[in-house]
């Protein structure tokens, strides 16, 4: 895919969902690259980044919200493994840590971080990476 990708140079479109408790972030690693991310995915055709994202909360991590529980924290385009890659990042507010499923298969691990903890790891998706930092005000 992303000898395609680098040829072809399209654009993906993602939603990915920074859960926040405690001022800590949950992080998730997927068996497929090498970087921390949040939980989230590819938006499908039919659906919004609001929509792909709760769809995607549930699928990666078994918690499930309402769409008025998230607060679209960035949108925007990137170039990213050879492509242009739109994503949407939203916020979810918990005063109590939910409880987190991985199915070890897709997502290897998840993790709460310290928001500067979380910005010394050496691999974290960029625009994520800006998430977190702005929680920080930087």
């Amino acid at each position: 895919m992303r000898t395609y990708w680098r040829l072809r140079k399209p654009t993906t479109n993602g939603a990915l969902v920074a859960i926040w408790s405690r001022g800590e972030v949950l992080l998730v690693r997927n068996s497929y690259v090498p970087y921390y991310s949040a939980p989230g995915g590819y938006i499908r055709p039919s659906e919004s980044g609001r929509e792909a994202a709760l769809r995607e909360l549930v699928e990666e991590v078994g918690v499930s919200v309402g769409p008025d529980q998230l607060e679209l924290a960035l949108d925007v385009t990137h170039e990213w493994e050879g492509k242009l890659d739109h994503v949407q990042i939203f916020n979810l507010q918990v005063s109590e840590r939910p409880a987190v499923h991985i199915d070890h298969r897709e997502v290897v691990e998840a993790s709460w971080f310290d928001p500067r903890r979380a910005l010394q790891l050496e691999h974290v998706f960029p625009p994520l990476r800006r998430v977190i930092a702005s929680s920080l005000g930087a």
